[in-house]
């Protein structure tokens, strides 16, 4: 007696089809599992077994071998224990095959027979629906990070009998009252209203945030630049479906979305501590894992007192700055993760930090250089904006209250037209702001008037600018251009943009 059904292995943020099929036969009693498996998942022969038995059903005493196909691709993880029991007690006759015909099954079971949630729900349901699955069954605290998907058919199951009187016709009728879920209201974020002075300051993230810029602040402790890098989020627009899809999946292979959560609905903002290790930052693991940069995708990752980091943590950022992904090699596997971040860093100009005020700051020449040569030129190549921060004025803390300053909101507005100009400008390519612009598009997209190209060549010696620091000097112009309403980039847009280049 011969079965198969469908279950998906997780690879990267995707996921890959499999079919589970199980065989019935004479021989020596037993439950063998055979198709490239790692050890927790050659553990669920008895998970299955027992979990079957206190469900009420008697195995046959024969020899039962269960495949999981294709045998070449590693399987890891809890979550085909349910796929392995209905092809079990499919190939036994306690069900029908067309009743697990174009189904999928996905879930961890106990040894009572109940459903666990697991993680990576969404990517499996993604890849059921790309396939051509009509209906996919899944743990009952699971059901809604699937239905998101649009998949025809979605049951959340508690137990396995459940599955059973499921697949056998007794399937209750899920109402949209039933479906849908309290709506959190997300966490207030700081906003700039909160900021005292530091105009420069605000108009520079204005400036990365329209067009997905990277950002490096240099000043004393206390000057403000870790506050008005937590504001970053409360100007960024809004997630669009893609963007979500693409996070939430991240964020579910990682175990990270929320019980009951569909979509994530906040761009993230992720701020490690200076002693996170390069696995944790690139991601990793003897399978590999997303790390910070892929947690950060579509928000912001930040690096608080950049030079403390270890230097090979900070290298590894050039690929994600570079190509907005990155790829995970280990000897198991190698997976590439979305990283298309926006970074934003923070560091004092010297080991005291008052540097360039000799009243107090006492760093010789070479401790100064000692501690800026901690960022390596090719990770400050990838860096659009230098600001340098100054401590607020004695009159700037105290003057009238927030209420008088600009909130995030009015900010916020601008930024998001300055992106509806570039979701226009790049309609039917595959990028979205001018910071992922290619060299190739430059040309195209950012064409400069003969004084235009002028004032480039000057601030390219006068700077020593690389090729690719004058890219980004473009780039940030392009979206300076785009925020003042310009369809031409302007002497104006270039000064400004120079600017941003002169502080480093």
């Amino acid at each position: 007696m011969f079965s198969k059904t469908y279950a998906a292995a997780i690879r990267g943020v995707d996921a890959l089809l499999v079919q589970v099929e199980a065989d019935i036969s004479d021989g020596l009693p037993g439950l063998e599992l055979v198709g490239f498996l790692a050890s927790e998942l050659r553990e669920a022969k008895e998970r299955v077994r027992v979990a079957i038995h206190n469900a009420g059903i008697a195995l046959p005493p024969k020899k039962i071998t269960v495949n999981l196909s294709p045998a070449d691709v590693r399987k890891e993880g809890t979550a085909f224990d349910l796929a392995i029991a209905v092809a079990i007690l499919t190939a036994s006759g306690h069900l029908s095959e067309e009743l697990i015909r174009q189904t999928m099954f996905v879930g961890e079971l106990s040894l009572d027979g109940c459903l666990n949630p697991v993680n990576g729900i969404l990517p499996i349901a993604c890849c059921a629906k790309e396939c051509g699955i009509t209906r996919l069954v899944v743990p009952e605290k699971n059901r809604a990070e699937a239905g998101v998907t649009g998949m025809p058919a979605v049951w959340g199951c508690g137990t396995l009998s459940q599955v059973m009187g499921l697949l056998s016709g007794n399937v209750p009728h899920l109402t949209k009252e039933e479906e849908e879920r309290k709506e959190e209201t997300p966490a207030a974020l700081p906003d700039f209203s909160e900021i005292c002075g530091q105009q420069a300051a605000k108009r520079a993230i204005e400036v990365a945030v329209s067009g997905g810029h990277n950002l490096l602040f240099v000043g004393s402790p206390g000057s403000g630049k870790t506050m008005l890098a937590k504001c970053i989020p409360s100007i960024m627009p809004e997630l669009t479906f893609e963007e979500s899809l693409e996070l939430s999946k991240i964020y579910s292979v990682s175990g990270k979305l929320t019980a009951g959560e569909g979509l994530m609905k906040t761009r993230p903002f992720q701020a490690p501590h200076h002693s996170v290790t390069a696995a944790a930052m690139a991601g990793g693991g003897r399978m590999p894992k997303p790390g910070q940069v892929s947690l950060a995708t579509h928000g912001v990752l930040f690096l608080d007192e950049l030079p403390e980091f270890e230097r090979h943590t900070i290298e590894l950022l050039r690929q994600p700055l570079e190509e907005r992904k990155i790829t995970v090699s280990r000897v198991a596997d190698s997976c590439d993760y979305p990283a298309a971040f926006m970074f934003v860093a923070a560091m004092n100009p010297c080991p005291c930090g008052a540097f360039p005020d000799r009243k107090r700051c006492r760093c010789s020449e070479p401790q100064i250089r000692r501690y800026q040569s901690k960022i390596s030129r090719a990770v400050l190549d990838r860096i659009d904006l230098f600001l340098r921060i100054a401590p607020v004025a004695y009159e700037e803390l105290r003057r009238a209250g927030a209420g008088e300053r600009e909130t995030s909101a009015v900010i916020r507005a601008r930024v998001a037209n300055a992106r509806k100009v570039q979701q226009k400008r790049y309609e039917g390519l595959a990028i979205r702001t001018n910071a992922e612009l290619s060299a190739k598009q430059l040309a195209r997209f950012c064409p400069l008037a003969p004084e235009g190209e002028e004032l480039l060549k000057e601030a390219f010696f006068r700077y020593g600018l690389s090729a690719r620091a004058c890219h980004r000097l473009i780039r940030v112009a392009r979206t300076i251009a785009d925020m003042d309403g310009e369809e031409n980039i302007g002497t104006g847009h270039l000064y400004e943009a120079a600017g941003y280049r002169s502080e480093m």
